[in-house]
């Protein structure tokens, strides 16, 4: 059909389907993409995380979409890009095309929608990645470390991922939590004090000194820090690091924490593929 409407002409063939792909491309933007996978890569020290979304998992387990994702994250650990636009903008690897241009082309070759939906990266201290169910969830933990060898703290930054990728913490440490978290926890255990029968009628004094008291349960499951480490019972993350730390002989701090989730917070529709 191409070299019927251009008369025989191999190339204006070529730029027909090209053109007539890249409209059927467009097309597809406007649909929902809440599959897809997250990858974290630490390369020359710099680490990387990104989440970039399709419309089916069976296309996000192709290896033309899983290419297109550590590439997307390449780009990210190359460019430093300071946001999503820059990302977009930045020179997609072994390429003359910018990650934003690159991305129509795979809608043709991948057949969905394709999102780059959010990253993040760190280029100092000592970064760990971890991806867990073939890219459902990604984690990068960041440490500061003094005398000891990157190579030694692998094992660690490793364990400190499964622990996020698991338990899903809100804060790094309870230095972290910001005063507005607080007084809404505060809010909220006051006011299930205010419905217990046997706590209704304490006086708002002895509630308050109750509530503060609870606050250190509330430490110990939204800070990764404070956090039981799930391959010691009774011990703390942070009592965990400090252990290592002194076996290696150095300093070790763990500065932050990235986890991505594919899919979170998108609302998926209902599509019939089959139909369609």
């Amino acid at each position: 059909k191409a070299l019927t409407e251009t008369d025989g002409d191999m190339d204006k063939a070529v730029e027909w389907l090209r053109e007539k792909g890249l409209a059927a491309a467009a097309k597809k933007s406007g649909r929902i993409a809440a599959e897809g996978a997250v990858c974290a890569i630490v390369e020359d020290g710099v680490g990387a995380i990104v989440e970039v979304n399709c419309e089916t998992d069976f296309a996000a387990q192709s290896d033309k979409f899983t290419g297109f994702v550590k590439d997307v994250a390449d780009a990210v650990v190359k460019s430093a890009p300071a946001d999503l636009d820059a990302l977009l903008a930045a020179p997609y690897p072994n390429s003359d095309k910018t990650v934003g241009e690159m991305i129509p082309e795979k809608v043709l070759v991948i057949g969905e929608n394709l999102k780059v939906r959010r990253f993040a990266r760190y280029c100092t201290g000592v970064t760990v990645p971890y991806i867990h169910m073939a890219g459902r969830i990604g984690v990068l933990v960041n440490m500061e470390v003094e005398d000891i060898e990157a190579s030694a703290v692998t094992e660690l930054g490793k364990d400190l991922c499964m622990q996020v990728a698991a338990m899903n913490p809100s804060f790094c440490d309870k230095a972290d939590v910001d005063q507005a978290t607080l007084d809404k926890e505060k809010e909220i255990q006051l006011a299930l004090m205010d419905n217990d029968p046997k706590m209704a009628s304490k006086p708002l004094q002895v509630k308050e000194k109750i509530v503060l008291g609870k606050m250190s349960k509330y430490y110990e499951e939204n800070c990764l820090m404070q956090m039981e480490f799930v391959k010691e019972k009774g011990v703390s993350v942070e009592q965990h690091v400090a252990a290592v730390a002194k076996e290696l002989g150095g300093k070790i701090a763990v500065k932050s924490f990235v986890r991505f989730e594919r899919g979170e917070g998108i609302e998926k529709k209902q599509e019939d593929f089959a139909a369609e």
